[in-house]
């Protein structure tokens, strides 16, 4: 039997909520992957993966905020706990691999075209994942043409992301592309469920392992959630990252920055000569 399957069971609460994390780990994303090429000084290894997890954390957390709202009308859906880590730890990953790739390598179009392909594959691969850790009393089928078409939406969104990160440098300009972002990543979710169908079980009363979405998915989308405030905090306080602009380079002659200053020279006073008597 055919299931009735229903993406959007609260309304667009979750749609909407989706897309606006998708756009914070990308604006968050963009702006550290910005520090690291503005401040050749600075940790760059540590602001490339701070920017790659930003990202990936928000695609994940899209992800699943758009998941609670899938619902079978005949059978209920549970999720597994080891399966959805994975997808997590998926996300991240591969958006570094390509973060790191165009962040050292440049925005080349060799770079471009490899980086991309291979983050927008793993994006897809966080996708599927997550929906593989679904656990319900049917089978899950995937119409091939729109899996293909979402597979190819993750790899121009994340081409777009790389390309958008190596070359974007004002606030406002990154704001904008996370806004673009946002709109890829969403549709590449929404463009994968809608290739989705079930097949429900004749069975009655049956049980099988896994979590409910609001036991499971709600405190596991607490850690990320939480990283993206406290990188959204790191953003904000660090003066490069909200103006874009390149540090001043010192005057010539003037000693670098935050060196000591040279010692004053120390004058001994010269005795004073002998009275005459």
């Amino acid at each position: 039997m055919d299931g009735t399957v229903e993406g959007f069971r609260y309304g667009a609460v979750t749609p909407v909520a989706a897309y606006l994390m998708a756009c914070l780990g990308g604006a968050l994303g963009l702006r550290c992957i910005v520090r690291s090429l503005l401040d050749a000084r600075s940790w760059k290894p540590g602001w490339l993966a701070l920017g790659a997890a930003s990202i990936g954390c928000g695609i994940w957390t899209m992800h699943f905020i758009a998941m609670t709202g899938f619902h079978v009308e005949e059978t209920r859906v549970r999720y597994d706990p080891a399966t959805t880590v994975l997808s997590l730890v998926v996300a991240v990953v591969v958006v570094g691999a390509g973060v790191f790739a165009v962040g050292y390598r440049g925005p080349d179009a060799r770079t471009l075209a490899v980086a991309g392909t291979v983050t927008g594959l793993g994006i897809a691969c966080m996708h599927y994942l997550g929906m593989a850790a679904m656990r319900l009393d049917g089978d899950i089928g995937y119409d091939p043409v729109g899996v293909v078409l979402s597979v190819l939406i993750a790899v121009a969104a994340a081409t777009a992301a790389l390309w958008s990160a190596v070359t974007v440098r004002g606030m406002g300009t990154s704001l904008g592309a996370s806004l673009v972002m946002g709109v890829a990543v969403s549709g590449m979710h929404y463009t994968g469920m809608a290739a989705v169908s079930v097949h429900v079980h004749d069975t009655t009363g049956g049980t099988w392992a896994g979590e409910s979405p609001i036991s499971l998915l709600l405190p596991m989308l607490l850690g990320p959630v939480v990283f993206l405030l406290l990188a959204g905090v790191v953003v904000m306080f660090d003066p490069l990252l909200v103006l874009g602009e390149r540090p001043a380079a010192p005057a010539p002659g003037a000693p670098p920055a935050g060196s000591a200053p040279p010692p004053r020279p120390s004058w001994r006073r010269s005795a004073a000569p002998p009275r005459r008597r």
